[in-house]
């Protein structure tokens, strides 16, 4: 109510700025009547001569010249017409005070909010609360892209998000969309070989190697693309390659890079040939053959599976059994593990999140 008032204060001191010199206008102009002014001469010429100021004879011409004048004022008025200046005075006074209230309005309706509620200025200082869950949030982003499909920044805002929730084909395309959009990066391609291995439960397809390789071509020391390079050659059976990609990675590290722990971890699972053996038994297997070596291990795991059946309560276990799998190059087996294991602890929350954060360290999806 307070706005509408200010408003009306406002139109109201601009129409008295356009009638007020209106109304100062007329009365000058009849107060200086030209005419009028030669009488008040003659008048004043009486006077002298009475008063004996002035000669007759000076008299008489100065009524000459001034008449001369008076009749020439009335010829050019009779010769122009008369504009009634006050209906100028009129029609302008109508156009202030009907059409600036009129304009104003229709200016400010479509280019004002006068519906919108009061906003107070301290609740105006205060940083908007985030209370949408992020599916909806994710939506509002898709739904921009959409209608903006060459927005590289929300391409790239995207992606991550989706990876984090689990919607890793979306997220694929959501990385190749931000490298048409953003241009090539080994960043890029190393999430994006990430987001291709994790559509794949973990494992490293042709295709994800493919683009964790572009990354190290554009940058040899980008961390995401080396690690998953070494995941892929430790998944193929090539244990040793995939302990010299790591250990090159060490080597490079400094002592606080926060992905130390991951890589030095991966390195001691690969360090043997057999997956997590006891001292004893690698001992005795030292003796072996490889065929015989190779059997027992295949025994092994076999047991530990049988077990695993039986009792699917030990995360360790199927640990072992993922990475015994891995090793031996059976990548199938691995993913069938990998389920049987989210299955059987699936109604154990805290095992569940154990059993998750020990297939990330094997490079599965957790």
């Amino acid at each position: 109510m307070m706005l509408w008032f200010v408003f009306a204060l406002m139109t109201a001191a601009a129409v008295f700025a356009v009638l007020w010199p209106l109304s100062r206008h007329g009365r000058l102009q009849k107060d200086g009547s030209e005419a009028a002014v030669y009488k008040d001469q003659l008048t004043e010429i009486d006077r002298d001569v009475a008063a004996g100021l002035i000669a007759s004879s000076e008299a008489a011409a100065a009524r000459v010249e001034i008449s001369r004048r008076l009749l020439a004022a009335a010829d050019n008025q009779r010769d122009r017409p008369f504009v009634s200046s006050i209906s100028l005075r009129r029609s302008a006074a109508v156009i202030a005070l009907v059409g600036l209230p009129i304009a104003a309005i229709a200016l400010y309706l479509p280019l004002g909010s006068p519906w919108l509620g009061d906003f107070p200025l301290a609740q105006r200082a205060r940083a908007p609360e985030v209370t949408q869950p992020l599916d909806s949030l994710v939506a509002q982003v898709e739904q921009h892209l959409e209608k903006n499909p060459t927005d590289g920044r929300g391409w790239n805002v995207l992606a991550p998000v989706l990876a984090r929730l689990g919607r890793y084909d979306e997220a694929v395309r959501a990385y190749r969309s931000s490298i048409t959009y953003n241009g090539d990066s080994a960043e890029r391609r190393a999430d994006l070989g990430e987001a291709l291995a994790a559509a794949a439960s973990g494992v490293i397809t042709a295709e994800a190697k493919a683009e964790f390789e572009r990354a190290l071509a554009l940058n040899a020391d980008q961390v995401k693309a080396s690690y998953f390079l070494g995941v892929a050659a430790e998944q193929d059976g090539r244990a040793a390659e995939a302990a010299s990609i790591w250990r090159a990675m060490l080597a490079k590290a400094p002592t606080d890079a926060p992905w130390r722990p991951l890589v030095q971890a991966a390195l001691a699972r690969v360090d043997g040939s057999a997956p997590a053996l006891s001292d004893d038994i690698v001992a005795a297997a030292k003796d072996m053959n490889d065929t015989d070596r190779g059997a027992m291990i295949r025994g092994m795991v076999e047991r530990l599976a049988s077990r695993l059946k039986q009792n699917g309560d030990d995360v360790e276990g199927w640990l072992r059994l993922v990475r015994a799998y891995i090793v031996m190059g059976d990548r199938d087996k691995a993913k069938s593990a990998l389920t049987d294991a989210r299955q059987a602890v699936a109604y154990d929350a805290e095992r569940l999140r154990q059993l998750n954060e020990g297939l990330k360290n094997l490079g599965l999806n957790g």
